[in-house]
């Protein structure tokens, strides 16, 4: 069965289970998962492995403008691309919130490669508190 491929791996965040071990993620659960950690996490942030993660962090305080969210797509492409192999990208989009003017919503569409299923999730992002832009 090529879902096995994907993998098992502990929940995010790391929980206990109903009998007092560990929760786990597997197969699709555990690739959205890994996604999440991926953005969430800001280069350096890991000391074994510096390079790890997104640089959308890098834009927290960048305006909510076109510029910057086209910027946040391709920084997390790259990311993507770089540290999910189970995954193709097939599309980032980066929209703004017209209720929270500092809030980004990063759209992922992505093909598991392994089983060609087609995914997606909305990553929320925050710039800085200031409107404008």
């Amino acid at each position: 069965m090529t879902r096995k491929i994907l993998g098992t791996g502990w929940k995010f965040p790391i929980r206990v289970d109903a009998r007092g071990g560990l929760a786990y993620a597997r197969e699709e659960q555990s690739v959205q998962e890994a996604i999440w950690i991926i953005l969430g996490t800001a280069p350096g942030e890991r000391r074994m492995r510096s390079e790890f993660g997104c640089g959308i962090h890098e834009l927290v305080f960048a305006p909510n403008n076109p510029a910057t969210r086209g910027n946040v797509a391709h920084q997390v492409r790259q990311a993507l691309t770089r540290w999910e192999p189970r995954i193709d990208v097939l599309s980032v989009q980066v929209d703004g919130d017209t209720e929270t003017p500092n809030l980004l919503l990063i759209r992922v569409d992505y093909r598991i490669r392994t089983s060609n299923s087609m995914q997606n999730l909305v990553y929320p992002f925050y710039i800085r508190n200031e409107s404008g832009g």
